[in-house]
């Protein structure tokens, strides 16, 4: 039943204008349940925004590794290609839900501790492509894991002002955009 909850209050986060018009009613009406069957599973609207980015985070985690995938083992930049690729294209296609996901970003329990959470754990996942690159003989202008966070926000800020323009690039642009940044990267 919590992954019925999910995938509707997703569904509804695309339909609607942002997490603010997504109500508990509005949930159970979509997956066509009392609204009380909700807090079996979320003790109130923010547990249920916190678990619909935590499962955005695992659309969007498996969209990347799924494109990876498709592309042949022994071709490390290609598959790093696509990781990023699938990345920007989910962040274009689902606006409120990249919003959502965006909006708290990593968490830090102390100043000493690196941070943790989903953000991190997709910096994490592009760094180490990085790492698999370098391991194949392809050159980095900085070490793997630095090369994983210039990819993320620079990815992640050209997402942004695509969201924000008024007159919107195409898909193409952030794509092409993201291959750039690879290669200024890439020595």
């Amino acid at each position: 039943m919590r992954g019925e909850i999910l995938a509707a209050a997703s569904r509804l986060l695309s339909e609607l204008d942002g997490e603010d018009a997504l109500t508990i009613r509005g949930v159970a009406r979509a997956v066509g349940i009392a609204p009380a069957s909700i807090y079996q599973h979320f003790s109130d609207r923010a547990a249920l925004v916190t678990g619909l980015a935590e499962h955005e985070f695992g659309r969007l985690r498996l969209a990347m590794e799924a494109a990876e995938s498709r592309v042949p083992a022994d071709d490390a930049v290609g598959r790093l290609r696509a990781l990023l690729h699938a990345y920007c294209r989910f962040a274009m296609d689902n606006p409120g839900h990249y919003r959502l996901m965006t909006a708290n970003g990593a968490r830090r329990t102390s100043p000493d501790v690196r941070p943790h959470g989903p953000t991190i754990d997709l910096v994490d996942l592009i760094g180490a492509a990085f790492a698999r690159c370098a391991e194949s003989g392809t050159a980095l202008r900085v070490p793997a894991e630095r090369a994983g966070v210039i990819a993320f926000v620079g990815a992640h800020g050209r997402v942004a002002l695509f969201h924000s323009a008024g007159r919107r690039p195409g898909e193409d642009a952030v794509v092409n955009f993201a291959d750039e940044l690879l290669a200024l990267i890439f020595a």
